[in-house]
């Protein structure tokens, strides 16, 4: 079987508010064990607890991806004008 090559250049990776999209997330999870949270007794009688911790491990979770994409987006910027100043410095003449 032959080795599969692209036919073209793969398109680059779209950015968005990142951020912005992981706190979304994190909010949604935290206020869904929020609003599970009065029901506990009734999950705990079906045994069926995994329904309110669940929300909880995401917006454990959540916490972390946000200081990840936080830290993602500073070391981009950080990178950027770290090659904004290699340009606008002269190289040295050959």
């Amino acid at each position: 079987m032959a080795k599969w090559t692209a036919q073209h250049e793969a398109p680059e990776p779209l950015e968005g508010p990142v951020v912005a999209t992981v706190v979304g997330g994190t909010i949604i999870w935290f206020v869904l064990f929020l609003v599970q949270l009065p029901f506990y007794g009734w999950f705990a009688d079906r045994g069926l607890l995994w329904w309110v911790w669940t929300p909880a491990a995401g917006a454990a979770l959540g916490l972390i991806g946000i200081w990840y994409a936080r830290g993602r987006e500073a070391a981009i910027a950080r990178h950027k004008e770290q090659q904004a100043a290699d340009a606008a410095e002269p190289g040295p003449k050959v």
